[in-house]
Formats: structure tokens, C-alpha cells, sequence
């Protein structure tokens, strides 16, 4: 939740930034490009520092890290670009390895419970973006400062994370004759985990222009106010939220691959409405079919990845590595359209990206069955993700 809160902190947040710095939409592009550079650069070592470590630690280091990006972002938001753009990269490098060892937690619990629940961590996560989306339109309506805002949420980040860590389950790094960066470079030769990491690419596609552009969209091609700006990009998280809360229910009944079709079709649907939609009321249903099509597409393709916890940190980088790339490439490009089309018109290359992750969806089960937990468990039921994780994927 805490990692969910401290994204849409900022991203709440974008226009006021855009505004204050005086910033046109290909800079805006640019600067909102330094935090998934952040993200792809911790990434790709991610999945070896967690199977080194544990989840536990690298959760806490990495929130802490987050915390003073925050905090540099709202100093930067002043006046400095450079400065913002500096917190966002720092942001950006803790959040990867945050998101990888929150994952990999998440994929013991799930595989210790021997069912679909992956998307209801996810759900946590997304609530703490409607909580944090919600409490920046508070913010942007009262006019506080973004430096303040941040800064707040900054400390409190610092303090409840690492103390909610000590709940995590009981592993600890074990020695391997295959290091852990080793199976990391092996697992990139995996067909299925690349293209799990397509799809995952496509779905992030989705999410991150949501959380990137929807608000500055609203205000600028639907002609909004900024708190309705701030609160569409909030109906746009929540709706992800009760998606992955109840969407479960629908893996373990349907399958994933189904799922995951559906959830494609439906983010398509919602996307087109919400760029071509004649009033601003339809347009906000449009973002709340949007989310819900989006929700079960990043985690149904971590837990994909993650289904042998023999290799689940590895892999699970590998595709988290490859779904960061749509943060990536997608600020500039939507920038670069932005400034030809407007804000609102250029989420239509989204609709081509969500299609081509349609196609991948065939390397997801045809249902919701989970694999034996046999050779992932310790006596007393603590999964022994530390020695899963540093497995080689010969074995």
C-alpha cells in the first residue's frame, strides 16, 4: 500500500509540476522519463540483490530511498527541473527494487496458500494510490504546496514501512553453487518469461499512462478543473482497486488466460471512450471501465512468472525488467504526440500497445489450477523462498 501511496503522491500531482515549472508537454515527457530510467536501471539487478538479501530488508532500504526522492522531487517542483528530475530517478531506482522483493513476497504467500490471490496484493498496493490520489486532490484543491506535500508523505513513509517489514515471512539468503546473477542472465533466454514480459509491457503501457497523463488529459482535452483532473486519475486507481480485490474469484473459476483476455478487451474499450467520449461524464465512465480492464494484467503476469518459486525472484525481475520499459518509452512518446495532437488524442497509441499484449495471453494457463507446494514449503508452513529463489534453472 505504502509503495502505491507514494507513487500517486506524485503523479497526483503532475499538472501542479507542469504548471509551476512552466513546462510544455514534450518536457513534461522528458522529466516524467527519469523515474522509470530509475526504475529499469535497479531492475535489472534487482532479482539477484533480493535472492542475495531477503525481501524484508530490501523492502525497508529501498523505502527509505523512495522517501528522500520524494522529498527531492518537491524541493525540485520549486523551480529547479533538474532537481526534480534527480528525486524522480531516485524514486524510480527504489521503487524497482521495492516492487520486485514486494512481488516476490507475494508470490511465497501465494504459492504457500496454493491459490490465485496475487492481484489482491496488487489491490493493497492500488488502494494505497486511491488513498494517496485522493489526498493529493485535497491538496491541489486547498493549494498546498507540493513541496509540503511531499515531504509529508515522505516522513511517513520512512517510518511505517520498515516497521511493517518485520511481519514479512522468516527467510534469510542461502549460499548456492549458481549465483544468483548467473540464473538471472539465464533466465532473459526463457522464451515464456519474455513473453510474459511482453504482456506485462502492454498492461504497464496501460497503467502508466493512466497514472503519467489522465489527469493533465482531463484538464486539458475534456477542459476540466484540476481537482477533477486529480480526482479522474483517483476513480482511475480505484476502479484497478476493486478489480484486483474481486478479479481472483474470476481467475480461480475462468483461468488466467480467459482473465486475461477479457481484462484486454475491456481496457481497450475503456480507453477509446475516454479519448473519444463527446461529454466529460462519459469520459469518466470511461476511466473507470479503463481501470478495471487494466487491473489484473500487471499481476496476473507476475504470478505467471513467479509459478516455480525455485526461480521466482530471477524471473520476476526479467519480466518486471521488460514491463518497465512501457514507463519508459511511453512519457517521451506520448509527449512527442502530445505536442502534434494534444494530451487527450495521444493515449491512442495505447490501444495498439494493449492489442499487441493480446496476443501474448496464450502463455498463461487455461486455468486456475495452482502447481504442487510440495518442494516450496519448511516445516511449519514458512515457504522456503530463500532457497527457491537461488535455485538454478538447470535444476
Amino acid at each position: 500500500m505504502s509503495s502505491g501511496f507514494a507513487f500517486a503522491t506524485w503523479a497526483a500531482r503532475i499538472p501542479s509540476v507542469k504548471s509551476q515549472l512552466q513546462l510544455s508537454p514534450q518536457q513534461l515527457g522528458l522529466l516524467l522519463l527519469a523515474l522509470p530510467i530509475g526504475s529499469i536501471m535497479s531492475l535489472l539487478g534487482a532479482g539477484p540483490l533480493v535472492a542475495r538479501t531477503s525481501p524484508r530488508r530490501a523492502v525497508a532500504a529501498a523505502s527509505l530511498a523512495s522517501a528522500a526522492g520524494l522529498c527531492l522531487a518537491g524541493i525540485g517542483a520549486q523551480g529547479a527541473f533538474t532537481v526534480t528530475a534527480a528525486g524522480l530517478a531516485l524514486l524510480g531506482l527504489s521503487t524497482g527494487i521495492w516492487d520486485v522483493a514486494m512481488n516476490v513476497e507475494a508470490a511465497a504467500v501465494e504459492q504457500q496458500t496454493g491459490t490465485s490471490i496475487m492481484s489482491r496484493f496488487h489491490a493493497s498496493l492500488s488502494a494505497g494510490t486511491v488513498l494517496g490520489a485522493g489526498f493529493a486532490a485535497a491538496c491541489a484543491a486547498f493549494n498546498i504546496p507540493v513541496v509540503v506535500h511531499l515531504a509529508v508523505v515522505a516522513a511517513l513513509i520512512a517510518v511505517a514501512v520498515p516497521l511493517s517489514t518485520r511481519r514479512y515471512l522468516a527467510t534469510a539468503a542461502q549460499p548456492s553453487a549458481h549465483p544468483p546473477t548467473r540464473n538471472a542472465l539465464r533466465a532473459w533466454t526463457e522464451p515464456r518469461t519474455l513473453a510474459l514480459g511482453i504482456f506485462v509491457l502492454s498492461m504497464a503501457f496501460s497503467e502508466g499512462t493512466g497514472n503519467d497523463w489522465l489527469a493533465s488529459a482531463m484538464i486539458e482535452g475534456h477542459h476540466t478543473s484540476a481537482a477533477v483532473g486529480s480526482l479522474s486519475f483517483a476513480m482511475f486507481v480505484a476502479a484497478m482497486t476493486l478489480g484486483r480485490w474481486f478479479g481472483p474469484s474470476l481467475v480461480n473459476r475462468y483461468g488466467p488466460r480467459l482473465v486475461t483476455r477479457a481484462s484486454a478487451v475491456l481496457a481497450m474499450f475503456g480507453l477509446a471512450v475516454t479519448i473519444f467520449g463527446p461529454h466529460r461524464a462519459l469520459a469518466l465512465v470511461g476511466v473507470i471501465t479503463w481501470g478495471l480492464g487494466t487491473a489484473m494484467g500487471f499481476p496476473l503476469g507476475i504470478s505467471a512468472a513467479a509459478d516455480d518459486p525455485r526461480h521466482a525472484a530471477v524471473r520476476v525481475g526479467v519480466v518486471s525488467s521488460i514491463g518497465y520499459t512501457a514507463f519508459l518509452a511511453g512519457p517521451p512518446l506520448l509527449g512527442f504526440l502530445a505536442n502534434h495532437v494534444g494530451i487527450l488524442r495521444s493515449l491512442s497509441i495505447t490501444l495498439g500497445v494493449i492489442a499487441i499484449g493480446l496476443l501474448f495471453t496464450t502463455e498463461f494457463q487455461a486455468d486456475g489450477r495452482r502447481r504442487p507446494q510440495g518442494a516450496g514449503t519448511k516445516t511449519g508452513g514458512e515457504l522456503a523462498v530463500s532457497d527457491a529463489v537461488t535455485a538454478s534453472p538447470d535444476q
